[in-house]
């Protein structure tokens, strides 16, 4: 008894001197030590006299996701095996199958094979959905089936697959993958230049400098830079890109924590590449954190056009820890201000609704800056486009059916139908929409709005009330109203769901190679980048 009270001396001895050590150290110093004793008792209770075996580390994940689950989604912990694939992610490169694989509870899914590495050599195409690794079946498998893709180069994995309702083997040999900050850079015309950012890792920065260089010798008198679908990266890596395009000692961000040691303010470090180069920024709702830092900061400065449509809306700081057995996590130190001085951040998780949801700062709620020339430019909502682009904008029925993978499914359905040789003759027709709407119907797709939800919620209570035989037949009447709403969403969605179709069936065919190649001729928003770039006089009337 005298050693367990020693040892729980020692420990909360321990847990004071770290909080002594730390800016973090105040006067919730007891509160956190009570706590933590409290947890560490019942957790040692629970597992030592609970009615069945327990695993104390199944129980020790769900409690920490669960506190984590009240603060902000960026606040994270990282097991070994996590902690690996963030490293990797930052660095732009890893050892594995090639291609960009989605985890599922039963299976692990072929999202894009890329071109001529190991996966695409096996013949694995978008869609495959692996059920068996080795000899290890997936859903046997209770961690992240898709670490066991990744292994030394040159070594061999046999993966079964299934495609189209048959089971298929194949053997596939790792290899080393360098992940391209920049996979796409090209001329659209004589003057136009096209760099793709597709994330901000370590390579970010000079593979974009390295295009620009290359166009600019073809002839390159504009850029245009798409930042579409860019969940963002390193801090850092996003000032270097400004500073391409801006002088030295610039402010580009500042970063505000309780935390003084925290509150930072980065200037561009560097001498510019091209300060006079006419610039388009593409941004929509899937450009997010390091993306918005770019496009926000080279639109407060007033140095290029924005055009798209609103960014995701993070304007949070994340910082990783390390933790003990190789463990880490990720926490949320900071908000980021733009050099107008606004924060996009466009959830609040720290005040939530009823249901604990995060709550959307409101439009009216927005605050006015001002640009370098003057232009008013506001914050809460993310980065709002020059020039908004109606197609571009994520609709709560396109999201719906983003989100249940139903685009995805079709595509991979119609690649094993149609033939496709040539992207620039390829059409998607009336035809196809409506073989589309038949598919969503065939898998049982039901959207349903937050306006169902609260019919539903009403008819509850007005049944708890016992007024439902009152109001019964005004309901069905409103809820049959909202099914033609729905059934008509679809083709209200036409033009925006015929876009994501047609560019998920293109990738399918010519990979994202061919996609962007498709891009420079078809997509309506690098069409009005064209137009306002070959015009100095619409690019200038944007900027002021």
């Amino acid at each position: 008894m005298k050693r367990f009270l020693n040892k729980k001396i020692i420990l909360l001895f321990a847990i004071f001197l770290v909080f002594l050590s730390t800016s973090a150290f105040n006067s919730n110093f007891f509160e956190i030590a009570k706590q933590i004793e409290i947890f560490t008792t019942m957790f040692k209770e629970l597992n030592m006299n609970y009615v069945d075996d327990t695993n104390p580390g199944d129980l020790m994940d769900v409690a920490i996701k669960s506190m984590l689950g009240e603060l902000d989604p960026y606040t994270c912990f990282y097991n070994e095996q996590d902690v690996q694939s963030s490293r990797i992610n930052n660095a732009g490169d890893y050892t594995g199958i090639g291609a960009n694989v989605r985890t599922m509870k039963d299976k692990l899914v072929i999202v894009e094979p890329y071109k001529d590495y190991a996966a695409d050599k096996a013949g694995l195409k978008a869609g495959d959905e692996i059920i068996k690794i080795d000899n290890i079946n997936i859903t046997d498998f209770e961690d992240d089936a898709g670490n066991l893709l990744q292994g030394a180069p040159g070594s061999k994995i046999t993966l079964t697959y299934k495609r189209q309702g048959k089971i298929n083997t194949t053997n596939v040999i790792r290899e080393s993958l360098e992940i391209n900050a920049v996979p796409h850079y090209s001329m659209i015309n004589e003057d136009t230049g096209y760099i793709v950012l597709r994330k901000f890792n370590k390579k970010a920065s000079s593979q974009t400098i390295k295009a620009l260089s290359s166009l600019k010798n073809l002839g390159a008198k504009n850029i245009i830079l798409d930042l579409r679908g860019n969940p963002g990266g390193l801090l850092n890596e996003a000032v270097n890109i400004v500073n391409i395009f801006v002088p030295k000692g610039q402010l580009v961000v500042t970063t505000k924590s309780k935390v003084k040691k925290y509150n930072k303010t980065y200037y561009t470090q560097r001498e510019p590449i091209d300060l006079d180069i006419p610039i388009v920024v593409l941004i929509n709702g899937r450009s997010a954190s390091a993306s918005e830092i770019v496009s926000g900061a080279l639109q407060d400065l007033d140095r290029c056009v924005v055009i798209g449509s609103r960014s995701f809306g993070k304007g949070l700081v994340q910082r990783p820890k390390p933790l003990t057995y190789g463990t880490q996590m990720k926490i949320t130190i900071s908000r980021y201000y733009t050099p107008s001085g606004r924060c996009i951040q466009a959830l609040d998780y720290w005040n939530r609704d009823e249901k604990g949801n995060a709550t959307r700062t409101r439009k009216e709620n927005y605050k006015a800056f001002k640009t370098k020339k003057g232009r008013s430019v506001f914050d809460g909502g993310g980065v709002q486009p020059d020039i908004e682009i109606a197609e571009s904008k994520q609709t709560p029925i396109s999201k719906a059916i983003t989100d249940e993978n139903l685009i995805f499914d079709f595509a991979t359905d119609y690649y094993y139908k149609n033939q496709i040789t040539d992207f620039n003759e390829y059409e998607f027709l009336e035809n196809d929409f409506q073989k589309f709407k038949t598919f969503l119907n065939l898998n049982n797709f039901n959207f349903e709005t937050k306006t169902q939800k609260a019919f539903e919620n009403a008819i509850q209570i007005a049944e708890e009330e016992e007024l439902d035989t009152s109001i019964s037949l005004e309901y069905n009447k409103l809820v049959s109203a909202l099914e033609r709403y729905k059934t008509s969403a679809v083709n209200r969605n036409k033009e925006k769901l015929s876009a994501l179709i047609r560019d998920e069936i293109i990738k399918r065919y010519f990979y994202s190679e061919g996609l962007y190649e498709y891009y420079k001729a078809n997509n309506p928003e690098i069409k009005k980048a064209i137009y306002i770039l070959s015009d100095p006089s619409e690019y200038n009337k944007v900027l002021k």
